[in-house]
């Protein structure tokens, strides 16, 4: 199944997150394109094609990730690309933007065309660079907005690093304005985390760690706003964890705002309890929230309010997590997590399949200006057969990140990748033996 001729999907349950349509159909795959799309029937098979019977299995656009650390350059024993890619195509994740916060920083056009040229000889899904909005990540000088994203950067952000400066905040967002580029910084505001390592609440005082309030959050957040209304700038919140930040954002768009949000999967389906006795591997930024916020942001995502769902892919090796909670490096694993963590609540009621999908793929590549992410004819190959019924125990020891640290290890899930497509071929397939084949 490693060969670019055409292929035909047969007998799916096909999924179109941007229209909301679901049914019974077939998928005819041609040079890297959707060729045809046959709801209720089967497309004429060209000579030499492929037949993959889906059995009734869900067809679905490939997922994409707006917030992913691939550790090239510089942290290459936390993740590569090769890993991450093969990480993603195992969770039907078959676009990354990669975040900024590397060694070198992504803060040039030379890094940012690195990053392209290795990401096109190593990885098997499409990875688009995000480049960082001020120099070296320090919040005092905005970087080249225009030169970076002429060399190909697809939006704007100093990863984990908040721009604590409102004054270099508002020439970023002009900047960004005149150049059409895209803003989505991390929100925590630095003097108000301080030493904290997790939610501020009763909780926390009673594992005697330090706490996180919501208002390093909102108070960012609602400052970020401000000057969107003053710069006219698009906008989009990388992640939001709070009933508040839900309220903020939905103001926001009702007034008219260019704005969009996203919620990190983490947020949205584990709360501060999972921390339990000190879990590192969920040791977050933003912190796992009350479940009064996962609730909130639950019905913001069904709501519209929030737009995006990302995996805030964050690999962590043994020596920055195998440590006192307080101690630990922030993050944990998600790209071959996103998807079945997220039917989670699809299989609750609280999400349509549709809605969930259109999250993790339609709405991320409207968001990005990229032409995947929809099931229709003409767009790209970039798809995902999943077996939405499918229960499994995760373990660690089988994911394709180099690190190892899921907050989701040894959790039930249900919902599986059984093959990812990307620009046509197939470049991962579990249904082969019972194992994953890179193409």
């Amino acid at each position: 199944m490693t060969s670019v001729r055409p292929i035909i999907l047969a007998d799916a349950t096909l999924v179109d997150p941007g229209s909301g349509r679901e049914g019974r159909g077939s998928l005819l795959l041609r040079d890297g394109m959707i060729a045809d799309i046959a709801w209720g029937a089967s497309p004429d098979a060209p000579d030499g094609a492929e037949v993959i019977g889906c059995a009734g299995a869900v067809v679905a656009p490939g997922l994409v990730d707006m917030r992913a650390f691939v550790g090239e350059p510089g942290a290459e024993h936390r993740e590569t690309l090769k890993t991450a890619s093969e990480a993603a195509a195992a969770g039907g994740v078959t676009t990354i933007v990669s975040m900024p916060d590397t060694n070198p920083v992504v803060d040039g056009p030379a890094i940012v065309d690195f990053l392209l040229r290795r990401a096109r000889d190593t990885s098997i899904v499409h990875i688009h660079p995000a480049a960082a909005i001020t120099k070296g990540l320090q919040g005092r000088e905005m970087t080249e907005l225009g030169l970076l994203r002429e060399a190909g950067a697809v939006a704007f952000t100093d990863g984990e690093h908040a721009v604590a400066s409102a004054a270099v905040m508002r020439r970023a967002l002009t900047y960004a304005r005149d150049v059409g580029a895209l803003l989505m910084p991390h929100l925590a505001e630095p003097g108000l985390v301080g030493t904290g390592v997790m939610n501020e609440g009763e909780l926390a005082s009673r594992l005697g760690l330090a706490g996180i309030p919501r208002e390093a959050e909102t108070i960012m957040l609602e400052r970020d706003l401000r000057l969107v209304r003053l710069t006219g700038a698009r906008y989009h919140a990388a992640m939001i964890s709070c009933a508040d930040s839900v309220e903020i954002v939905r103001r926001a768009k009702e007034a008219g705002l260019p704005v969009t949000c996203g919620v990190s999967i983490n947020n949205l389906t584990l709360n501060e309890n999972d921390v339990g006795h000190y879990r590192t591997f969920c040791k977050l930024s933003p912190p796992l929230r009350h479940e009064d916020d996962r609730q909130a942001v639950i019905e913001a995502l069904a709501e519209g309010v929030i737009d995006v769902v990302v995996s805030d892919h964050n690999p962590q090796d043994v020596e920055t997590k195998r440590l006192p909670f307080a101690e630990a490096a922030d993050g944990a694993l998600g790209l071959e997590t996103l998807l079945s963590a997220s039917l989670r609540l699809v299989h609750d009621g609280r999400l349509s399949l549709p809605a969930m999908l259109r999250a993790v793929s339609s709405r991320p590549a409207e968001i990005l200006s990229l032409p995947t992410g929809r099931l229709q004819k003409g767009a790209p190959a970039d798809l995902a057969l999943i077996d939405i019924d499918e229960p499994y125990v995760l373990d660690k020891r089988e994911l394709r990140s180099r690190s190892k640290n899921s907050p989701f290890d040894e959790s039930r899930l249900t919902g599986r990748v059984q093959a990812t497509i990307v620009a046509g071929r197939v470049v991962f397939d579990r249904r082969a033996d019972g194992a994953a084949r890179a193409a």
